[in-house]
């Protein structure tokens, strides 16, 4: 049976009072309708149509290719936003979820529960339901004396009696896709909100005589629709616990799960440990046994094995098995490490490659730069990479010594095996095993030093005098 998806993305979000459209806020990292989305196509839905509507070209710039797209111009209820799709999809025969696109929290593995139990019943319709201690603010699921489900009423259109039902509707449904189509097309808008409910659809095939059930989740962090701010920080808060946790049973070992913040879409292997204060986003790999923290920040990384970062920023840089960052280091865009390298306290590289067993130890910027195999770059060492207008690159190949206090000034290029003394200012290139020194000769003036204390003395007895 063919399985489609329909996500509802096209509300305003006016309660999220901001300037960024609903769907696209984020949830641990990623916006919550590519959450959404992710979670349908792992059900294998053949088609994806996203229901778009304020923000229309945001969403589908974000989403692109991933998806389909129908506009709902203006927004006259969720019934009328599923119809929107009737020209993609009302010839299809199968299986359509409809999911709104603010549901992060919705799993791929109650999806499939949900489509079993919709299948097993031959039901024309299958709520995804959770029962709630408090359910203001949600549709109640209305069963008759047989358990069957009869109605979903929503909150302003509830009698007292309905008003006191726990189940709610959590906005996830499956139906049977030409019948869900043949019943919009008899949905009104007499209600409170004068709006075409989707819910309404549950009505008319009761009236018709279809079979409705519903499949009740057991997590309550499901049925969350993000709407404002509060239910944004409740989604992260869920959302975050579930990737620890996922990680923890993976193999991973993370000291402070509270204060350990890992994005949707990180890998990590088994055998590292995350220590507190660490942030990991976007689309970071990390290998096996490595050690990371405390107080780090890595986002859109890749580290191989073995690799540890301690104290440290990581932007879009790689870094090979066994090499070292920080404490109080950052490796900005571009960064590219090689297999055991040491970057150490209070250095910033970026759009550099270090080849493996290079060291920047200490207090040193490596900026636009190709260091070869096995260099020292000695404290306060610095590739001067800008001119004002242009930015130029240094090389420093293999087995190569660069002295403290050393400024290269790109574009240049040390040798193999070559001795850059400390202190001086490279402005030509250094042939293999050359020796460079660029810096005045020293001077000392005997006695000197006793002339400029007496100067400063006798100045400062004329100012008192």
């Amino acid at each position: 049976m063919k399985r489609l998806a329909i996500v509802l993305a096209a509300g305003q979000g006016k309660r999220m009072k901001s300037k960024l459209y609903k769907v696209l806020h984020p949830v641990c990292g990623k916006p919550m309708v590519g959450h959404v989305l992710d979670t349908v196509k792992k059900v294998n839905c053949e088609r994806s149509i996203v229901v778009v509507g304020h923000g229309a070209e945001a969403v589908q710039s974000y989403l692109g290719t991933s998806a389909e797209y129908v506009l709902q111009a203006q927004q006259l209820g969720t019934g009328h936003a599923v119809k929107q799709a009737k020209d993609l999809l009302g010839s299809e025969e199968g299986t359509t979820i409809v999911i709104c696109g603010d549901t992060p929290l919705v799993t791929p593995e109650t999806l499939e529960e949900l489509m079993k139990v919709h299948q097993s019943k031959g039901a024309a319709a299958t709520v995804l339901s959770a029962v709630m201690d408090n359910p203001k603010g949600y549709g109640r699921i209305i069963r008759g004396e047989d358990g069957a489900v009869v109605q979903i009423v929503e909150q302003k259109d509830c009698t007292p009696e309905q008003d006191a039902v726990k189940e709610i509707n959590t906005g996830t449904y499956c139906f049977d896709n030409a019948k869900l189509f043949a019943a919009l097309e008899k949905v009104t808008n007499n209600n409170a909100q004068q709006e075409y409910y989707l819910t309404d659809v549950i009505g008319i095939f009761v009236g018709e005589g279809e079979v409705v059930s519903a499949y009740v989740t057991d997590d309550h962090a499901e049925s969350i629709g993000v709407n404002d701010r509060v239910a944004l920080s409740e989604a992260e808060g869920f959302m975050r616990q579930r990737i620890v946790k996922k990680h923890m049973l993976n193999g991973v070992t993370i000291i402070d799960p509270s204060s350990t913040y890992i994005g949707a879409d990180v890998t990590i292997g088994s055998d590292t440990v995350i220590y507190p204060g660490t942030t990991i986003s976007g689309n970071t790999i990390i290998g096996e046994q490595c050690v990371i923290g405390p107080s780090t920040e890595i986002a859109d990384c890749t580290l191989q094995d073995e690799v540890t970062v301690k104290h440290s920023v990581l932007h879009q840089a790689e870094a090979g098995s066994g090499t070292t960052v920080g404490p109080f280091a950052y490796l900005r865009p571009g960064t590219k490490l090689g297999q055991k390298v040491k970057v150490g306290d209070f250095v910033e590289i970026k759009n550099a490659s270090l080849d493996d067993g290079s060291k920047v130890s200490h207090l040193s910027y490596i900026g636009d730069a190709k260091v070869g195999k096995n260099v020292n770059i000695g404290c306060g060492a610095i590739t001067v990479n800008y001119d004002g207008y242009n930015k130029s690159i240094t090389e420093i190949e293999d087995d190569a010594f660069i002295g403290s206090n050393v400024n290269l000034i790109a574009p240049v290029k040390v040798g193999k095996g070559a001795y850059v003394v400390a202190g001086s200012t490279i402005t030509q290139s250094v042939s293999d095993n050359d020796l460079a020194i660029a810096r005045q000769r020293q001077e000392n003036k005997s006695g000197y030093a006793e002339k400029i204390r007496a100067r400063a003395q006798a100045k400062k007895q004329r100012e008192q005098d």
